[in-house]
């Protein structure tokens, strides 16, 4: 997104006097302080190597404003986010100067608006200077000089840092614009509806929901625009539920892109940008996929673990990973075939806030001869009161026995039977995916304690289930390896 104009270089200035030369030099400089004054009209051409059709993503997120309240855009860095996606749709609500070919939310009237980032320097740094342009040049950025009422300056301790802008709007009213930072807190953004919230990079949720509540009375639109540094947050996993972008658009769009989304970075620019980058931040910063602390625990595609779902065999052995907390409570079965030594997980259950008799009955809802392997902890510890879990629902009806569980050597048995082929997952399910594609370290090496517990129950099931799972039973009477005492069935399927 560059402009060029050779006209003062080719002139042979020789032939002027003087007098003819700084009048002609005044001239240029008025060009180019017209020209920089109208910025934005130089985006979006229909023609040339910057054309409009070739900024895909771009152009997605302005059309999606036209149904969606929320809109979101994790995108790489140097793409033009700031300038060209949030900073440019917000100078087009600001004035009502929209183009021809715009198919995003359009406003009728002037508009109350907020443009927030990081903190109060980024915000001086970069959102106010792409708007408004430098502080001792103010009508050189994206907003029109010439549709710039009034600014206000913000006291503290930022200097030159702007905090209202008032916008003249092709109506004859003025819409305003405020400057805000996360660093404010949370009750910064409490107080008056606007009509529009610029949100550049990711904000903690409370300001985000802060946010999107000064937007509900007035039907206006927040949109997030940021580079995913902080991995799957809980902003982030309001618009990418279980860490995928949903195949379905709902309230919420988002909407990803690349460097090669982007036509005005050439491949020298992009080597030169990632060299500079450390191995675990390259995808979010080129691809603008979360970060993931020091990387994913199961760097593997989904597709090579999923299988239809087809009916268990009745010879193949079964048991299942339980893991009990008030958060959350936790099962995933699993089927093993002796032959080929292929895991099948066919099942998995996981609710949270719930007493241990719902737990038990959904879990035997799964068939009550299928023996359980939960965390060694549950014998020591209660959801709530310091029972001794695990001896809790085996009078319930589970049949519980202590699994093996070294985490590290359990994560790595896991991986290996996953690179080889021997385990298999049906496409049912859904929760157990969700986990699985954001189970991670942080920047430490250590396991993200964190929606992971069919995790935790798929490693308990991989550690013992050659020593604990059994066929399905002819008879009623079921002996448990490792159990104290045998199970009296019923129908199970």
């Amino acid at each position: 997104m560059q402009r060029a104009d050779s006209t003062a270089l080719d002139l042979d200035y020789g032939q002027y006097s003087r007098v003819q030369k700084e009048n002609l030099l005044a001239l240029f400089q008025e060009k180019e302080r017209r020209v920089n004054s109208r910025q934005i009209l130089s985006l979006y051409p229909d023609r040339g190597p910057l054309r409009r059709e070739l900024y895909v993503p771009h152009c997605k997120f302005f059309k999606a404003g036209a149904k969606h309240k929320e809109r979101c855009m994790m995108a790489a860095n140097r793409i033009g986010k700031t300038y060209g996606v949030g900073g440019y749709e917000l100078t087009l609500h600001l004035t009502g100067q929209y183009p021809p070919w715009w198919e995003g939310r359009k406003f009728d009237r002037p508009v109350r608006t907020w443009a927030c980032g990081t903190t109060g320097q980024t915000v001086r740094d970069i959102i106010q200077r792409k708007l408004l342009g430098p502080i001792n040049d103010l009508g050189t950025g994206l907003i029109p000089g010439e549709y710039i009422v009034e600014t206000k300056k913000k006291a503290g301790n930022v200097p030159d840092t702007i905090e209202t802008v008032y916008v003249k709007h092709i109506t004859g009213g003025i819409s305003t614009m405020g400057l805000k930072s996360y660093e404010q807190g949370r009750k910064a953004f409490e107080g008056d509806e606007q009509d529009v919230v610029l949100l550049d990079e990711e904000p903690p949720i409370g300001i985000y929901t802060e946010c999107l509540t000064r937007t509900m009375t007035t039907q206006g639109i927040v949109m997030l625009l940021f580079t995913p540094l902080q991995g799957l947050s809980d902003t982030v996993l309001l618009f990418m539920p279980g860490g995928q972008i949903p195949a379905e658009t709902g309230r919420r769009f988002v909407v990803q892109a690349t460097w090669d989304d982007a036509p005005h970075l050439t491949e020298q620019d992009k080597q030169d940008i990632i060299d500079s980058y450390l191995p675990h931040e390259r995808d979010a910063r080129s691809k603008g996929i979360p970060q993931l602390g020091s990387g994913r625990i199961y760097p593997i595609p989904e597709e090579d673990l999923l299988v239809d779902d087809f009916a268990v065999p009745k010879h193949w052995i079964q048991a299942y990973g339980f893991d009990v907390g008030w958060k959350a409570t936790a099962a995933t079965w699993g089927a093993l075939n002796r032959e080929s030594d292929v895991l099948y997980l066919h099942s998995c259950y996981k609710k949270g806030e719930e007493k241990p008799i719902i737990h038990a009955e959904a879990v035997k809802a799964h068939g009550e001869w299928v023996p359980g392997l939960s965390d060694p902890a549950a014998l020591g510890r209660g959801q709530k009161d310091g029972t001794q879990l695990m001896l809790e629902y085996n009078d319930l009806g589970l049949k519980l026995v202590p699994a093996e569980n070294p985490v590290e050597a359990g994560i790595l048995k896991l991986y290996k039977r996953m690179t080889t082929g021997r385990l298999k997952v049906f496409k049912s399910m859904v929760q157990w995916l969700e986990e699985f594609r954001i189970y991670r370290r942080d920047d430490k090496g250590r396991v993200v304690k964190d929606f992971d517990h069919l995790m935790d129950t798929t490693r308990y099931l991989n550690n013992s289930i050659v020593s604990v799972g059994i066929v399905r039973p002819e008879s009623k009477e079921i002996h448990i390896p490792g159990s104290s005492s045998s199970l009296t069935s019923g129908w199970a399927r």
